[in-house]
C-alpha cells in the first residue's frame, strides 16, 4: 500500500526527539489546557529590599539562607517517605507536601502525560473515568528552574531535507510549567521539584470548562476559584515505567448563583479527583500504521511540511502493539495479549455477558492472524490495585445520579505512533433501569441525545485530528431500550424474551465500547447495507456493524422476531480489524479493495446527519434500519401507534401512580419522533461514495438522491409529523399522564402534558432540516451533477403537506401551530435573513445566508398561503387562525 521508503522513513520519525508538536485530547470529554507560564506555587515572591549595610543579625541570617540553599538532595529528603520508580517520590510526613526526582538522563526526554478524572459531578464536565489529556511532554533544566513543556507532534520534516533544520520555526513553544528546583545531588546529576508546585494548580490540564464570553450568569452551573489551601495530592503510585499521581482539586464559589442538581452536594465547595500519569515512551519495534480515508479508525494526525503531495498526511491509526509469537504461522497467539480486567464493582450477574462480549473480539483478530488476541480476567475483591493503574485495561461499572452516558470507551496513545498504551470501559447501571430524567425528555420531545445537537450534559465532545468522537451509545441504547421493553410488554411478550432483549443490547453495549478502545470509531452507514426483509431473521444480524447507532429491532405483531441487536462483529468489524492488524503489509491494498463490497460501507460521526442540514448522505444515519430507511420509518411510526393504543392496559396496576404509563408514553413518542427525523434526511440528500480513482466498483463521488425517494420521505413525513391525524395516536392517554409527586419537586412548574408543545417542538425539529440553507441550496446545487427536484417544486410541495389536506374544512389545532410556524419561517427566508445560530456537535455556528433562487420559492410559498388564508372558514376557530396568516403576511409585506 505505501512505498518502502514512506514506511521506512515514518518509523524512523517516530523515534526521533525534539519536534515541537501540538497538544493531543483522545477521548469522551474536553481536554483543555492552561497556558499559564508560572505556577501558583512558585517561590519566586516579590523580593525584599537588601540593606546597605548589614547588621550581624543580617549576616547571620545569610549564612542560614546559603547553607539551605547549598543542602544536597540526601540531605532534603532525609525524613521523607520515598517512593521508587520511573520519576522517585519523596512525600514529607507532616505536611503531606510531595517532591519529584528528575535524573540527568531524563532532561529534555520525551515522556507521555495523560491525565483522566477519577471523581468529580458532572455538571462540572467530569465524572468518573473521563479521559482528559494525553500528549507527549519534556522536562528542560533552565538554570535554578525546571520547566515542563507540552510537545506539537502535528508536523512531519523528513530528516534528509535541509527544511529539517528549520522544524521548529513558526511553530509556538508550549512551556505549560516551570518551577524551582528545590534541591540537587552533589554531582547535579540528580534535581528535585515540588509536585505540588507543578500539579495543584491547572498549568498541566484546565479542570475547568471554557464557556462563552457572552453566557449570562446563572445560565449554567460553574465552578469556583481553586482554592490553593483546599487542593493538594492525596494519593502517589510509582512504578518503572510511569508515575501516578492523584490530586483532589477544590473549587471554592461563596456566592453561586446556579446551585446545580443534586449531585452538587454545595455548591460553594466542589471537589474533583484528577489523576495525573508521565509514562516513559515506549520501547522501539511498534510499527505505525497510516490512515485510510475507506475505513474508521482514530488517528493521530500529521501533516508533512516537506511533501509536494496534494494529501501530504502521515495519520497514524491508533492500534494495540500486538505481535506474534510464531511469526511464521498464519494465525499465532500475540507475545503480548490485549488483556481486560473486569472491576470487581461489576454486577455478578452482568460478568459473564460481559466477559462473552469481550471475548468475541478474538473472532475479528483471527481474520489478522492472531488467536487469543483478547484475554479477560476478573478483578478479585481484595485486589490491591484500582482501575485508576494505567497499567490495567479495565471494564468499569457505576450507577451515577446524573449519568453522563450509558458506555464509554476511551483508550490512550503514544501520539507520534498511534500505539494504544491503556484503554478502559465505563458502564453505566442506568442503562438497564427505566429512570429518566423526564424533564430533559420532555424539553427535547424525547429525542436521543445528539437530534437537538446536544452531546451530553457535561460529556463535553472532544476532537481528535478534527474526527468529532463523543460515544453517546449509551444514553441512546437506554432510550431504545425503555421503548422496546413497551412495545413488547403491549404485545404480550414474556420473561424469556425481555430477557433475550436485555442480554442482546448489552452485549452489543459492551461490543461497542470494547471496538472503541481497539481504535475503531463509529460506522453509522452498516445498517444501510441490510436488506429490510431479512430484520426478521433469527440469523442475520440488523447491521454490519458493531460500530453504529442503530435502533432496536423490534418487529411488528404477528411478524417474526428476528435478532434485537448484532451480537458479533459484523461483516465490516472484521475487516476494519484485519487492515489495522494484519502483520501482512503487503496485503494491505487488497484489504481495502474490498470497501466497494456493499456490507463494508463505513461513514463515521463526520458524516453522519443527526443534526439538521449538516452534511448530505442519508445512509449515515443514527437510529435507522435497513436499506429502506423510509419504509422502516414508516413501520416504526406505526408499531408505536398500535403500542400507544393498548399501554394502559399492559403497564398500569391497581395500586401504583402513573409514572410507568407516563415515562412509556413520553419515551415511545419520542422514538416516533426519531423515526420522522430518519425519514427527513431524505429530502436534499446525496450519496457521498469514497474510493480509490478506478477502484473496482467503485460508483462516482457524488450520487443525488433521486426525487422520487425524496417525495416519498416527504409523504412519510406528511403521515406521521404534519397530517391532521399525525398526532391523534396516544391522545387516549392525555389524562392519564401524571407525574408521581415526589416532595415539591415540581414546585413552579407545569404538570400537564402540553401535548401542542411537545407537537410542536417535534415539527420544528424536523423544519430545522427541511428549510436549512444548506438544504434547499443543495436541491438547486445538485441539479447541475444530476439532481431532479427544483428547489421551487420541493417548497410548492412541502407548503401543499402543510396547507392542502384541511382547506375545505376545520383546521385542528396541531395544524394551526405549525401552518403558523411554517409561514414565519418561509417570511425569515423571504425577507433574506440569515438562518440564525445552530447548536452542533462542535459548538454554536452561523448558518449561512439563504441563496436567491431558495427566497424566489419562500415568495411563492407564501402566495400559496396567502390564497389558502383568504379562504372563509368553516368554523370561528379556524376564520381567526387564516385572519392570523393574513396579519403575518400583511405585515411581510409592509416591510
Amino acid at each position: 500500500m505505501f512505498p518502502d521508503s514512506k514506511t521506512a522513513d515514518l518509523a524512523g520519525h517516530y523515534r526521533l526527539g525534539g519536534y515541537l508538536m501540538k497538544k493531543w485530547v483522545l477521548y469522551l470529554g474536553a481536554a483543555l489546557v492552561a497556558t499559564s507560564p508560572a505556577m501558583a506555587q512558585d517561590s519566586d515572591a516579590a523580593e525584599e529590599e537588601t540593606p546597605t549595610a548589614a547588621s550581624e543579625e543580617d549576616s547571620d541570617e545569610a549564612e542560614d539562607e546559603d547553607e539551605e540553599e547549598t543542602e544536597s538532595l540526601e540531605e532534603f529528603v532525609k525524613d521523607m517517605e520515598r517512593s521508587d520508580g520511573l520519576f522517585p517520590l519523596y512525600r514529607k510526613p507532616d505536611t503531606g507536601e510531595v517532591f519529584m526526582e528528575l535524573s540527568a538522563d531524563q532532561l529534555g526526554r520525551e515522556f507521555i502525560y495523560f491525565a483522566y478524572t477519577e471523581n468529580g459531578p458532572v455538571e462540572a464536565g467530569h465524572f468518573r473515568g473521563n479521559y482528559r489529556d494525553n500528549r507527549i511532554v519534556t522536562f528542560n533544566r533552565r538554570f535554578d528552574r525546571v520547566e515542563i513543556a507540552a510537545v506539537n507532534t502535528q508536523y512531519y520534516f523528513d530528516p534528509d531535507n535541509a527544511l529539517s533544520r528549520a522544524a521548529d520555526a513558526n511553530i509556538a513553544r508550549a512551556p505549560i510549567a516551570n518551577v524551582e528546583i528545590a534541591a540537587k545531588s552533589a554531582d547535579e546529576r540528580r534535581i528535585l521539584i515540588s509536585a505540588d508546585a507543578v500539579l495543584e494548580s491547572q498549568a498541566l490540564h484546565r479542570l475547568s470548562p471554557w464557556r462563552a464570553p457572552d453566557t449570562p450568569p446563572g445560565a449554567a452551573f460553574t465552578l469556583g476559584e481553586l482554592s490553593s489551601s483546599k487542593t493538594q495530592i492525596t494519593d502517589i503510585r510509582t512504578f518503572p515505567e510511569n508515575t501516578d499521581i492523584r490530586v483532589e482539586y477544590v473549587f471554592d464559589n461563596p456566592s453561586p448563583v446556579n446551585y446545580g442538581d443534586a449531585d452538587i452536594t454545595d455548591p460553594r465547595s466542589v471537589a474533583i479527583l484528577m489523576q495525573h500519569s508521565f509514562l516513559e515512551m515506549p520501547e522501539d519495534g511498534f510499527e505505525p500504521r497510516f490512515d485510510d480515508y475507506r475505513v474508521g479508525f482514530f488517528t493521530n494526525q500529521t501533516t508533512d511540511l516537506t511533501s509536494h503531495s496534494f494529501t501530504p498526511y502521515r495519520d497514524v491509526i491508533n492500534r494495540w502493539r500486538l505481535e506474534k509469537k510464531n511469526p511464521r504461522a498464519r494465525i499465532s497467539d500475540p507475545v503480548e495479549p490485549i488483556t481486560f480486567w473486569i472491576e470487581n464493582t461489576t454486577p455478578e450477574e452482568l460478568r459473564p455477558i460481559i466477559r462473552n462480549a469481550t471475548l468475541a473480539w478474538n473472532e475479528a483478530f483471527e481474520k489478522a492472524g492472531f488467536s487469543n488476541a483478547i484475554v479477560v480476567r476478573q478483578q478479585p475483591d481484595d485486589a490491591d490495585w484500582d482501575a485508576g493503574d494505567v497499567r490495567y485495561n479495565v471494564l468499569r461499572w457505576t450507577s451515577s445520579p446524573n449519568p453522563p452516558f450509558g458506555g464509554y470507551g476511551p483508550s490512550f496513545t503514544n501520539p507520534r505512533t498511534g500505539e494504544i498504551i491503556g484503554a478502559d470501559i465505563m458502564l453505566e447501571y442506568v442503562y438497564l433501569t427505566n429512570r429518566l430524567r423526564t424533564e430533559e425528555i420532555f424539553d427535547t420531545a424525547g429525542l436521543p441525545i445528539g437530534w437537538q445537537g446536544n452531546d451530553g450534559a457535561a460529556a463535553l465532545p472532544w476532537r481528535q485530528g478534527g474526527s468529532h468522537a463523543t460515544c453517546t451509545l449509551g444514553s441512546h441504547l437506554q432510550a431504545n431500550m425503555m421503548s422496546a421493553r413497551a412495545m413488547l410488554m403491549a404485545q404480550g411478550a414474556g420473561e424469556a424474551e425481555y430477557g433475550r432483549l436485555v442480554e442482546e443490547e448489552l452485549f452489543y453495549l459492551v461490543l461497542h465500547e470494547v471496538g472503541h478502545t481497539l481504535g475503531l470509531n463509529h460506522n453509522m452507514r452498516s445498517s444501510n447495507s441490510v436488506p429490510l426483509s431479512t430484520l426478521a431473521s433469527r440469523s442475520t444480524p440488523p447491521t454490519n456493524s458493531v460500530m453504529e447507532y442503530p435502533a432496536i429491532n423490534i418487529a411488528r405483531p404477528g411478524e417474526t422476531q428476528g435478532q434485537f441487536a448484532i451480537t458479533r462483529p459484523g461483516a465490516y468489524d472484521l475487516w476494519a480489524i484485519e487492515f489495522g492488524y494484519t502483520t501482512d503489509d503487503d496485503a494491505l491494498d487488497a484489504i481495502l479493495a474490498r470497501s466497494t463490497e456493499p456490507a463494508l460501507a463505513f461513514g463515521n460521526d463526520a458524516d453522519d446527519m443527526r443534526s439538521p442540514g449538516t452534511h448530505i448522505d442519508p445512509r449515515v444515519m443514527i437510529d435507522d434500519l435497513s436499506d429502506d430507511p423510509i419504509g422502516w420509518a414508516e413501520a416504526q411510526a406505526a408499531l408505536i401507534d398500535q403500542t400507544l393504543t393498548v399501554l394502559p392496559d399492559r403497564v398500569l396496576e391497581s395500586g401504583d401512580s402513573y409514572q410507568s404509563l407516563y415515562n412509556s408514553y413520553m419515551i415511545l413518542t419520542g422514538r416516533r419522533a426519531v423515526a420522522a427525523n430518519v425519514a427527513s434526511r431524505w429530502i436534499a440528500g446525496v450519496y457521498n461514495n469514497r474510493a480509490a480513482v478506478g477502484q473496482p466498483g467503485a460508483q462516482l463521488p457524488f450520487v443525488p438522491v433521486p426525487a422520487a425517494m425524496q417525495r416519498r420521505a416527504l409523504g412519510v413525513l406528511d403521515k406521521i409529523a404534519f397530517g391532521p391525524e399525525a398526532f391523534s395516536a396516544g391522545e387516549n392517554l392525555l389524562s392519564r399522564l401524571q407525574v408521581e409527586r415526589r416532595g415539591f419537586n415540581s414546585f413552579g412548574t407545569n404538570v400537564d402534558p402540553q401535548p401542542h408543545a411537545r407537537a410542536l417542538n417535534v415539527q420544528r425539529s424536523l423544519l430545522a432540516h427541511l428549510l436549512h440553507p444548506n438544504v434547499l441550496t443543495r436541491l438547486t446545487d445538485t441539479r447541475r451533477y444530476g439532481g431532479d427536484y427544483p428547489v421551487s417544486t420541493y417548497l410548492a410541495e412541502l407548503t401543499g403537506v402543510m396547507f392542502d389536506a384541511d382547506q375545505t374544512g376545520p383546521v385542528n389545532t396541531y395544524r394551526q401551530n405549525l401552518q403558523v410556524e411554517y409561514l414565519r419561517q418561509l417570511i425569515g427566508i423571504a425577507s433574506g435573513q440569515g438562518g440564525g445560530m445552530q447548536i452542533t456537535p462542535g459548538g454554536p455556528q452561523q448558518l449561512p445566508n439563504y441563496d436567491h433562487v431558495s427566497r424566489s420559492a419562500a415568495l411563492a410559498g407564501i402566495n400559496r398561503i396567502r390564497t389558502v388564508a383568504e379562504l372563509p372558514g368553516t368554523d370561528t376557530e379556524t376564520q381567526a387562525h387564516r385572519m392570523h396568516l393574513l396579519a403575518l403576511i400583511e405585515e411581510f409585506e409592509r416591510r
